[in-house]
């Protein structure tokens, strides 16, 4: 298939990028390389373009004719959503309205999209399947939330098909070091753990070591970067079957590691010692969350190659 990657440059995206190139797609890469990185797009041909930019994202549908899209061109701050919302429902509300009436108006109707945990808000249960309440506490999960409202009603009104994913937490490499998570400035705990490692910064803060876990440190699901990816050709597939109804999916491991036990591995592994501070909690982060995938396991056929956080953090060092 020709497939649009939007957001193709930023760390996910590349992956996606060199993951569906390996499988044999046709592969255009759109950004705006606000986030993302021209050199991490390996494969296929790069577009720059901005989502806002209605009459571009219309020139390069009618130029190269994608069957399908993948969205990743969001922002995904939770901080910075809640300083500045209007960059948060301007570009990834706004931005993906226009990429849906760009994609009716070119009769390109099949969609992978990019969410997030962020639309379930504090959980209610765990493990978090696809029916937990989605009540988000900040911008950037209403407005991931908002966007999976708006393809329930394209797909009512213009038969656009869909498959959203809901991710926790991305972590990992490919498997061959030519891509890497380079977000500035980087708020992901194991890349920030591994530049604590390599003395790229003096420490590593624990942030809160009272939480209702067995260590106090709060607990996250952790699924490798090609896991997700895998999963996205699979959603490709299922949507290339006749008759398919639009699906969400939740995608994680399964698994819950606390941050101290994250920490203990990466010296585990490295036989490395780091300077590790403890502070204080920061507001808004749940005890655990943790996901439930068994829908994408009997829908789509989705497994994880990288189920243990050793074979992860393997792939990082």
């Amino acid at each position: 298939m020709k497939l649009f990657i939007l957001g193709g440059a930023g760390y996910i995206g590349s992956h996606m990028v060199k993951q569906a190139y390996l499988s044999g797609h046709d592969i255009v890469t759109l950004d705006n390389l606000s986030t993302g990185h021209k050199d991490a797009v390996k494969n296929g041909l790069f577009e720059y373009c901005d989502l806002l930019d209605s009459n571009r994202l219309n020139e390069l549908f009618i130029q190269h004719q994608p069957d399908a899209v993948m969205h990743f061109s969001a922002f995904s701050l939770v901080g910075e959503s809640v300083s500045d919302p209007y960059k948060y429902y301007q570009n990834n509300v706004s931005g993906t309205l226009n990429l849906l009436k760009i994609m009716v108006d070119n009769n390109c109707k099949k969609l992978i999209f990019s969410s997030s945990a962020a639309v379930f808000g504090t959980p209610h249960y765990i493990p978090i399947d696809e029916n937990h309440p989605k009540e988000p506490i900040n911008p950037y999960g209403k407005s991931k939330l908002m966007v999976e409202q708006m393809l329930e009603d394209f797909d009512i009104a213009y038969g656009l098909k869909y498959v959203v994913f809901r991710y926790f937490n991305a972590a990992g490499h490919d498997a061959e070091g030519e891509l890497s998570e380079r977000h500035d400035p980087e708020t992901h705990l194991l890349p920030l753990v591994i530049k604590a490692l390599k003395r790229e910064r003096k420490s590593i803060s624990i942030f809160g070591t009272d939480y209702d876990t067995p260590d106090g440190t709060c607990v996250r699901d952790y699924i490798h970067v090609e896991d997700l990816c895998q999963a996205h050709l699979q959603g490709l597939e299922y949507l290339n079957e006749k008759d398919v109804n639009s699906s969400s999916y939740n995608l994680g491991n399964g698994n819950g590691f606390s941050v101290r036990e994250i920490i203990e591995k990466v010296k585990q592994i490295s036989k490395e010692d780091f300077l590790v501070n403890e502070e204080s909690r920061r507001d808004g982060d749940p005890d655990v969350l943790i996901a439930s995938s068994e829908k994408a396991k009997q829908d789509l056929g989705f497994s994880t190659k990288y189920s243990t956080l050793e074979a992860i953090i393997k792939t990082l060092l």
